[in-house]
C-alpha cells in the first residue's frame, strides 16, 4: 500500500524566509510556463507547447537567473512544470467531455503553497537518523530542517517528498510505498452508517455520533476577522502590514477549523474500524448536494425571478460542508484498508423513506427530521436509525450478488 505521512516542520527564522522564497520562485516558474503556453496558442498559429518543450528550457532558465531559479532543485522545478501539464490535460479532458472547461489560472504567491520533490535524494533528503533526538529533512537551498516526527515512517522507502505551507505553519509530506497493512483481529460485527447534519452519523446499532459543527462554533470570531479584513480599501490591499496581519488571522482561524475537523474524522473513523469488520455507507455526491438552486424567472415580470429557496439551501449547504462527509469517508476507506476491514458504498436513494419491515417506499414515511413512521405497516423508529438499517440491508444484497 502507498501511504502519506504528514509532519510539522520547525524551521528557523532564516529557513522560513528561504522556504517562502522557494514557493515564490516555483510560483513564478509556474506562471511563466502558463504564459508561454497562452502566447504560443494565441500568437503562433495555435501552436501547442508541451511539458517536454518547457522542461528542456530549464537549463537555460537556471543559467539566466541563478539567484532565483538556479538555487533550487532541478527535479522540483520539473515537478512544478508537470503540475501545470496535468492542469492542461484535465482542461482538455473536460472540453472533450462537454463539461465546464475551467482554463488553468495564474497562481498568486499566497495560493501556491506546495513544492514537490519527485525522488528522495534528488534535491531533498529524508534523514530519519536522530540528530540531538530530532529528525531532519534536507532541502536544497534551505538546509537541514527539524521535523516533529510524531509517529514512525513505515514502508520500503520514501518515494516523494512535498513541502507545503498552511498559514504560518510548514509541513513535510512523505509518500511511501509497500507500507505493510496492520490488520486488526476480527470482531464478527457489521454496521451500516447514515450520514446526517443533526447527527454526524448514526449506526445500524442505533448509536448516534454528535455533529461538532466546528465552523458554527467559531462563526462569530471568524465573522469579526473577515469583516475587519474587508474594511481595507482595494487600493491598499497587500500593501500594508495591517492588511497582511488581518489576512493571516482569517487564515489562522480557517486552519484551526480544518485541523479540528480532520482530528474528529480520524478519531471517529478509527472507532468504527476498530469495532466493525464490515462498514456500509451511502454513496454521497457532496458536490451535487451542495449546489445552489437554479434561478426561476418570473413570467409576469421580465427580468424578475421567483423565490427559489436559495437562502434556506445556503444554510443546509453550509452545514453539509461543515460536516465534511467526503473527507470523512475517504479517511474511513483508508483506515479500513490498512486494518483489513471492508467498506461498502451503496445507493443512497430513499434510504430514509424505505420501511425496513415491509419495504414500502414513500415520502410520507419520513414524518419529521427525526421521526419515521410507515404509512402501511405502522413501523416507527428514529429516521436516521432507519436509514442506517437500510444501508446495511443494501450492503447485504451487494455482498450476495458479488458471491
Amino acid at each position: 500500500m502507498i501511504r502519506a505521512y504528514t509532519f510539522l516542520l520547525r524551521p528557523t527564522a532564516r529557513q522560513q524566509v528561504a522556504l517562502g522564497e522557494m514557493l515564490r520562485d516555483h510560483c513564478s516558474l509556474y506562471n511563466g510556463a502558463l504564459q508561454e503556453r497562452r502566447d504560443a496558442y494565441r500568437h503562433a498559429s495555435k501552436t501547442s507547447v508541451r511539458y517536454g518543450d518547457q522542461s528542456a528550457q530549464l537549463k537555460d532558465i537556471r543559467a539566466f537567473d541563478p539567484e532565483r531559479q538556479g538555487r533550487w532543485s532541478f527535479s522540483s522545478q520539473q515537478a512544478t512544470l508537470r503540475r501545470l501539464d496535468k492542469a492542461f490535460q484535465a482542461f482538455f479532458r473536460r472540453v472533450k467531455a462537454g463539461q465546464t472547461p475551467g482554463y488553468p489560472r495564474f497562481k498568486g504567491v499566497g495560493h501556491f503553497d506546495t513544492v514537490t520533490f519527485p525522488k528522495d535524494g534528488d534535491g531533498c533528503r529524508w534523514d530519519s537518523t536522530p540528530h540531538d533526538r530530532q529528525t531532519r529533512v534536507r532541502l536544497q537551498g534551505v538546509g537541514h530542517i527539524r521535523v516533529h516526527q510524531h509517529r514512525p515512517v513505515q514502508g520500503r522507502h520514501v518515494k516523494t517528498i512535498s513541502v507545503k505551507r498552511e498559514g504560518n505553519r510548514w509541513y513535510v509530506v512523505l509518500a511511501c510505498d509497500d507500507v505493510p497493512a496492520q490488520e486488526l483481529p476480527p470482531t464478527g460485527a457489521v454496521a451500516g452508517i447514515d450520514m446526517g447534519v443533526a447527527h454526524f452519523l448514526t449506526t445500524s446499532d442505533g448509536e448516534h455520533v454528535g455533529n461538532p459543527r466546528f465552523l458554527q462554533a467559531m462563526a462569530d470570531e471568524l465573522t469579526g476577522a473577515q469583516r475587519h479584513l474587508a474594511t481595507f480599501p482595494k487600493r491598499t490591499r497587500q500593501r500594508t502590514k495591517k492588511h497582511r496581519a488581518a489576512a493571516r488571522k482569517v487564515a489562522k482561524l480557517h486552519g484551526k477549523i480544518r485541523r479540528q475537523r480532520a482530528d474528529f474524522h480520524h478519531k471517529t473513523a478509527r472507532t468504527l474500524v476498530r469495532d466493525y469488520d464490515v462498514i456500509a455507507h451511502e454513496r454521497l455526491g457532496t458536490a451535487g448536494m451542495t449546489k445552489s438552486p437554479a434561478p426561476k424567472p418570473d413570467p409576469d415580470r421580465p427580468g424578475g425571478f421567483l423565490p427559489n429557496g436559495a437562502a434556506a439551501k445556503a444554510g443546509l449547504n453550509r452545514s453539509i460542508l461543515d460536516a465534511g462527509w467526503a473527507q470523512f469517508l475517504g479517511i474511513l476507506a483508508n483506515k479500513a484498508e490498512s486494518a483489513g476491514r471492508f467498506v461498502i458504498p451503496v445507493d443512497a436513494r430513499n434510504t430514509s423513506r424505505t420501511c425496513p419491515e415491509c419495504g414500502h417506499v414513500a415520502k410520507e414515511n419520513r414524518v419529521t427530521q427525526a421521526k419515521f413512521e410507515c404509512t402501511v405497516c405502522g413501523f416507527a423508529a428514529n429516521a436516521d436509525h432507519v436509514g442506517a438499517t437500510n444501508v446495511l440491508l443494501r450492503a447485504g444484497l451487494v455482498l450476495c450478488a458479488a458471491a
